[in-house]
């Protein structure tokens, strides 16, 4: 009978174990109860499963549109240049002077004038926007310093057409 006294003194602690377990999932088990049956609790599980899951679709979703947005704005044309600001320009002796005798387009011309006003330094060391006027550019702009805005205006009135 010693026996059998020690194997219950070694089931008890166990099942003392046990009981706690069972406590505390009865205390969680009882609020359950008390709002709703607890077959009631495995479907609230499946509701905030389900409520995760949309969540996800919807920033699924969200990228998705990005990536077909981004996919049409790559295979975009270049934009051809038009005709008329490529057509070389007849310049008067002054303009021509400065960036060549040659007939240019509008664009080159304001290039090659900004090439020539670099090498020179002719920029105003104070406001880079003011070019100071040499001899040359005397002629073609009819004064001293002219603001680099007033300059594409000037140069107008030394292009044939």
């Amino acid at each position: 009978m010693a026996t059998a006294k020690k194997a219950p003194a070694k089931k008890a602690p166990a099942p003392k174990a046990a009981p706690a377990k069972k406590v505390a999932a009865k205390k969680a088990a009882v609020p359950a109860k008390k709002v709703a049956p607890a077959k009631k609790a495995v479907p609230a599980k499946k509701v905030a499963a389900k409520k995760a899951a949309p969540a996800k679709k919807v920033a699924a979703k969200k990228v998705a549109p990005a990536k077909k947005v981004a996919a049409k704005k790559a295979p975009a044309k270049k934009r051809t240049p038009n005709a008329a600001f490529m057509k070389p320009l007849t310049l008067s002796p002054a303009l021509a002077a400065v960036v060549g005798d040659k007939p240019l387009p509008r664009t080159e011309i304001v290039s090659k004038l900004w090439v020539y006003i670099k090498a020179k330094g002719l920029q105003d060391k104070v406001n880079k926007r003011m070019i100071n006027a040499d001899d040359k550019l005397k002629a073609v702009f009819g004064k001293a310093q002219v603001s680099m805005f007033e300059m594409a205006g000037l140069i107008g009135k030394h292009i044939v057409k």
